[in-house]
């Protein structure tokens, strides 16, 4: 670990030491700490629901339903992307209704789906995958349209079928394009999920944020967020761990961005 990484962290621990000691010091005298509570007691509250293990129940179902909506929408959207960015016919003639289903915001979804879908799980996973879907489909499919259309019709002249391009041009060129759209989707995977407990759940952190507000338990408020912010962190070490060993050539640069 160099200097320059050093001195970076140490920055960012005294930006947040500086806020958590205005924070606490301030609550009661700077602001109403019914309203924003104190980190002391957020940090009591944190480690009652984790002591308790309803930290542990309740992240483990929203981790199910963001997990199980990010995997299905990842694999149609990049299916969907590939197949519309080989084909132009198809792409051109469904690109009005992508466009107005994209511009869309899906959380208006979520009443609709609990109608359709009920309030189980499968309706929060439903919610999570339509939103992933979108933002995966959209990266696959403009680099599939952004492979070399030079390297393609060298490829055809020397006699390559439509699946030796797939497997040794298109798919090796969009990868790095999928795993941005698979990196841009964890936290809206998250959203996908959250929402759908805020709406209709008896569980979930979803639930956890929604009971605590309903109580005016501010502490309990902040405590969720900080359980939702932990696991958004923690979902997006994974998939960047995961593209490391999908694309072991990029290992260094992914290191670099670690470091930091």
């Amino acid at each position: 670990m160099n200097r320059q990484i050093i001195t970076i962290w140490a920055i960012r621990l005294a930006l947040l030491g500086g806020l958590l000691a205005v924070w606490e010091g301030g609550a009661g005298i700077l602001f109403d700490p019914y309203f924003v509570s104190r980190p002391s007691e957020i940090a009591e509250q944190f480690w009652g629901l984790l002591a308790s293990g309803r930290l542990f129940y309740h992240a483990g179902i929203t981790v199910v339903e963001a997990l199980a909506g990010f995997v299905c929408g990842g694999l149609a959207g990049t299916a969907v992307g590939i197949l519309l960015g080989r084909n132009e016919l198809l792409g051109r003639a469904l690109d009005p209704v992508i466009l107005i289903f994209y511009s869309l915001p899906k959380i208006a979804l979520a009443p609709l789906f609990v109608i359709w879908f009920g309030i189980g799980i499968e309706m929060k996973v439903i919610l999570t995958g339509t939103i992933v879907f979108f933002l995966v489909f959209l990266n696959t499919y403009t680099g599939v349209r952004g492979v070399s259309r030079e390297l393609v019709a060298i490829m055809k002249l020397m006699g390559a079928r439509e699946s030796d391009l797939l497997t040794k041009v298109v798919l090796p060129s969009v990868v790095t394009w999928v795993f941005t759209g698979l990196k841009l989707s964890v936290p809206y995977a998250l959203i996908g999920a959250l929402v759908g407990e805020l709406i209709a759940a008896n569980r979930g952190l979803g639930y956890l944020l929604s009971d605590a507000a309903g109580q005016f338990n501010t502490s309990g408020v902040f405590a969720a967020i900080l359980a939702i912010i932990i696991l958004a962190v923690l979902l997006n070490l994974a998939v960047r761990e995961f593209e490391r060993r999908m694309m072991p050539w990029q290992a260094g640069q992914y290191d670099r961005e670690m470091s930091i």
